[in-house]
């Protein structure tokens, strides 16, 4: 019996190029996805020049005043900083008086007549930006790390055998925690300043690119083993931002473990997926193409593909998830809204250790600004917390 082949039903010429168009369709959106997945994933570890995040709308020469346009930032009470283009680092002083478009501020840095000052500018909560404006001793160095020499400051008080190693965050230099310097000064701990690989002042790394903590504390681990070499016997390490990441990978992986006798930690994260997570739906990234770029950079070959680097161990540097290896007592300083990190996940980990960990809570300081905001209440946590745990006494 012959077995009959049943005809194939023709294909409307419109259906055919439905289909087709939906197919391209899709390929283009996968493709166009795909971009947009690899660019968040390049830009979370790829350092970039200061953001022009403000306009300046005026300056009085005569009254030394600036108005700037007005944002969460630059309405904040405190003591704060621009950079801007032609007068350099420009200290601010308290609000004076504000509307809709914006925020006008006491100038506590001169600004002469000649100077030309362009329209935008930095904020900044570094406020002070050299060492030489704390009016207090110290010295410049070099400390040898993996990737070659890292430019640090030493600032020492007296013969005590406790010192800090300050980590800045983020996008910034050492110039960042120089606001910490004073109270430890005043408690007897000598401060070392440093820098890490790929920040503008130390070395760069082969690949150039943020390990997001993962990397970094390597340098800082360095850092701890100089001051030891120089006559520290315990350390407290500090971290702001990213820092605190790098602090935190420092405590659970150092050689020196046994030294580290104290962590204080300033708007830190504590787990990178929680930041990601929170920026992503800040630009409006798709929750899909979210995960998807974590999950990019979180495997090595993907995240070479990509241009990001060699991947980013989330596991590893998740310390809520991580927290029984901590061992040293923990300063914990957020502002609840930080509007960059969210002090979500600092309150985790304070939750998880309440056997060590202090949390000093704050709200309407946002990200880094806690001593710009309420440098009474800053200090004085800091220097309780120390005194507490037998690291320092107020002179």
């Amino acid at each position: 019996m012959k077995h009959l082949r049943r005809a194939a039903s023709p294909v409307a010429p419109s259906a055919l190029v439905s289909v087709l168009g939906v197919g391209v369709l899709f390929a283009s959106v996968a493709a166009a996805l795909g971009v947009r997945i690899a660019g968040v994933a390049r830009r979370v570890v790829t350092p970039a020049p200061r953001v022009a995040d403000v306009e300046i709308l005026g300056i009085d020469r005569a009254a030394q005043t600036i108005t700037l346009s007005r944002t969460p930032d630059t309405e904040l009470p405190g003591r704060y900083g621009v950079f801007t283009n032609g007068a350099g680092y420009v200290k601010l002083g308290a609000v004076l008086g504000q509307d809709d478009r914006g925020v006008t501020r006491k100038l506590l840095s001169h600004v002469d007549a000649g100077t030309r000052v362009g329209p935008h500018a930095s904020f900044s909560g570094w406020y002070f930006d050299e060492p030489e404006q704390l009016h207090l001793p110290f010295s410049t160095h070099a400390i040898e790390t993996p990737v070659g020499p890292a430019p640090a400051w030493l600032f020492p008080a007296g013969t005590g055998d406790v010192w800090a190693v300050l980590v800045h965050g983020r996008g910034t230099t050492r110039a960042e925690t120089l606001r910490a310097v004073p109270v430890l000064h005043a408690a007897g701990i000598s401060s070392l300043v440093v820098s890490y690989r790929n920040d503008g002042e130390a070395p760069r790394s082969r690949t150039g690119l943020y390990g997001l903590g993962a990397t970094e504390w390597r340098d800082a681990d360095d850092a701890i083993g100089w001051a030891l070499e120089n006559g520290a016997r315990r350390i407290v390490l500090m971290g702001w931002s990213m820092g605190g990441a790098v602090v935190l990978q420092a405590a659970v992986n150092s050689a020196h473990r046994e030294a580290i006798a104290g962590i204080v930690l300033e708007s830190p994260v504590v787990d990178w997926r929680v930041v990601l997570d929170f920026h992503a739906r800040e630009l409006g990234v798709p929750d899909i193409a979210a995960r998807a770029a974590m999950g990019t950079l979180g495997t090595p070959w993907t995240a070479r593909a990509a241009g990001a680097g060699r991947g980013i161990p989330f596991d590893e540097l998740d310390m809520v998830a991580r927290a029984d290896e901590l061992t040293a007592p923990i300063l914990l300083l957020h502002s609840d809204d930080d509007g960059f990190v969210p002090s979500s996940a600092s309150r985790a980990l304070a939750d998880a250790r309440p056997d060590i960990v202090t949390l000093e809570g704050f709200t309407v300081a946002r990200h880094t600004k806690l001593w710009n905001y309420d440098e009474s209440r800053w200090t004085a946590a800091i220097r309780g917390w120390l005194a507490a745990n037998g690291l320092g006494a107020s002179r």
